[in-house]
């Protein structure tokens, strides 16, 4: 297929996938059409942190440096703030450049709070796709020239697999678990799953690369299909990758387990942030377009308070699967999440790992504290916030929170107390 044709045929993909139905937490189908209003995505102007990289490379600010291993992507991921340590590796062909991609040659992904990486080696292509206070995620390549990065905005190409129900219908990014063949290729047919911290472990990580210790817990990792059926056997507890290909030129021999549990819960809980946002800003648009059902300020304020509820739950892990093993990951990658913070007077921190019965010791995420969290409509985080404080102090008993103990809810008050300013009321007891 010609070059023109492949994008002729990538555009195809998206635009059937342009006008979702979302399904916000009132459980009424929300029509979203990305390129009307209030969202127009592909006309608004994105304003991020890729932006502002770009900037600086116009200005010549800053130089990213090239080498024959990797292109650009350890300088990148440098000027991003993004850790080597945060690898793992999908050797699925569920990407953009499935010619590349292979059990032999996995796809790299690397992360922070707000960016993805997306790297394979021998393309010249970058993957980079960023939260962006009105768009939700922002995508972008970077053209790997060794006279200069080629960086730009890249709409179509992605919203085909990263604007639908995969994503909760908006632009955002999933960490899909599939039934991959010897070479990588995946049966349509076969079931697949979109995983998150509540997805069974029996469910995640198939097509994916998986490193670090987990006792007993069964997973789809590092397995393909041999005569219908994925081979699970000794798939588990792998040290490093070094005996199922060659890992020269990637920055780390893992696919850190630890990095695949946050990777989980942070693309679901930037989609959901992103859909409740989307959800308000189309009220809010209806309502003075004259075509919304909600009449009065009391029902706008019962429908924000539905929308917000899907943001909270994910916010306090709720129905988080338990850990029935202790995980160990990566140590570089565990020091370094949690040395972000931040921290209260007690050294105790959002980013503390559990990592026995649970991802984190205080469930509550460090999502918090992200951009993607703070540009959210005013009204729906104020409301967010309230819920969470309700739950927090007590006052909302709803069994959904029941995994949160009266000393652990009292903690995480006391850290957002500290560390999130305005967040937690003068009503906290």
């Amino acid at each position: 297929m010609s070059s023109n044709k492949l994008t002729y045929f990538r555009f195809l993909l998206c635009v059937t996938g342009i006008v979702l139905a979302a399904r916000p937490a009132t459980g009424q189908s929300l029509s979203l059409d990305l390129e009307k209003p209030p969202l127009s995505y592909s006309k608004t102007q994105d304003e991020n942190r890729i932006t502002r990289l770009m900037a600086k490379l116009k200005s010549k600010e800053i130089k990213l440096e090239y080498v024959p291993e990797h292109g650009y992507l350890r300088s990148l991921l440098k000027e991003l703030e993004i850790s080597e340590t945060s690898q793992t590796l999908v050797f699925s062909k569920t990407s953009m450049q499935v010619q590349h991609i292979s059990r032999s040659n996995p796809r790299a992904i690397y992360f922070n709070d707000d960016t993805y990486v997306a790297w394979i080696r021998g393309s010249s292509l970058i993957e980079i796709s960023t939260d962006d206070p009105k768009l939700g995620a922002a995508f972008y390549t970077i053209d790997m020239a060794p006279w200069r990065p080629k960086l730009e905005r890249s709409n179509y190409d992605c919203l085909g697999c990263h604007a639908t129900s995969m994503t909760q219908g908006v632009p955002g990014h999933t960490v899909r678990s599939v039934l991959p063949q010897f070479d990588g290729s995946v049966d349509a047919q076969q079931e697949s799953f979109v995983t998150n911290h509540a997805s069974p472990f029996e469910e995640r990580w198939g097509g994916w690369y998986v490193t670090g210790k987990h006792g007993d817990i069964e997973h789809r990792g590092n397995s393909v299909l041999r005569g219908g059926t994925l081979e699970t056997r000794g798939n588990g507890n792998r040290l490093n990758l070094g005996d199922d290909f060659n890992t020269f030129g990637y920055l780390s021999p893992y696919s850190d387990i630890v990095a695949l549990l946050v990777l989980e819960h942070q693309t679901q809980t930037h989609n959901a942030m992103t859909r409740a946002d989307f959800a308000v800003r189309k009220l809010i648009y209806d309502q003075s377009q004259g075509e919304s059902t909600v009449k009065s300020t009391q029902e706008r304020k019962a429908e924000i308070q539905l929308i917000a509820n899907e943001v909270v739950q994910q916010l306090l892990f709720c129905d988080e699967t338990p850990l029935t093993d202790e995980v160990k990951g990566s140590v570089l990658f565990t020091q370094q999440f949690v040395a972000r913070g931040p921290q209260d007077s007690l050294g105790r921190s959002l980013r503390d790992f559990d990592l026995k019965s649970r991802l984190f010791k205080y469930p509550c995420s460090y999502l918090i504290y992200s951009s993607a969290f703070d540009s959210l409509n005013d009204e729906l985080r104020r409301e967010i916030a309230s819920q969470i404080q309700s739950v927090l102090e007590g006052q909302n008993e709803s069994p959904k929170f029941r995994h949160l103990t009266p000393e652990v809810r009292q903690v995480i008050l006391e850290i957002l107390r500290e560390t999130k300013l305005g967040f937690v009321t003068a009503t906290s007891s």
